[in-house]
């Protein structure tokens, strides 16, 4: 079985700071998969969500509907659920009530076993200055490479 479906989040790390990164598993139906393994997925706006039950959910994953499905299709907004040990639960829920932090995703991804994951992660926002303060420090990053190069 090929292991390419690499899908990821570009802006969260200029949007987020970064605190702790989490390895979750995810519900899915039969189409859903099918068009994961296709890379016909989108995490760019997603972000997780507890429930009334504390079950975490990301929300806003687009997973386009498979092409050969039949009416047996999935919707491509749909919520789905991700799956993480209690601890790890009480853990997260515990710091998004408390901190007012967020749960985004960062990559999406087939594991060797053939089990779509989701790697997500708890961030805070960063406010305007922070990402001007990344995007001058990536420019000089690249001053310095060329600089370097020439040499």
């Amino acid at each position: 079985m090929q292991n390419t479906v690499n899908i990821r989040n570009k802006k969260a790390r200029f949007q987020y700071e970064i605190l702790d990164k989490y390895t979750a598993g995810i519900v899915l139906t039969g189409t859903e998969i099918k068009s994961i393994r296709s890379s016909k997925a989108s995490i760019a706006e997603s972000f997780c969500e507890f429930n009334e039950k504390g079950e975490l959910f990301v929300i806003n994953m687009t997973v386009e509907e498979y092409l050969y499905g039949t009416y047996y299709n999935h919707k491509p907004k749909a919520a789905r659920k991700l799956l993480l040990n209690k601890r790890e639960l009480k853990k997260l829920l515990k710091d998004v009530q408390n901190s007012g932090l967020t749960i985004i995703p960062l990559r999406l991804f087939i594991n060797d076993k053939g089990y779509a994951k989701l790697v997500i992660s708890l961030a805070r926002g960063k406010k305007l200055f922070d990402k001007r303060e990344t995007i001058k420090d990536r420019d000089n990053k690249v001053r310095m490479d060329r600089i370097k190069k020439s040499f």
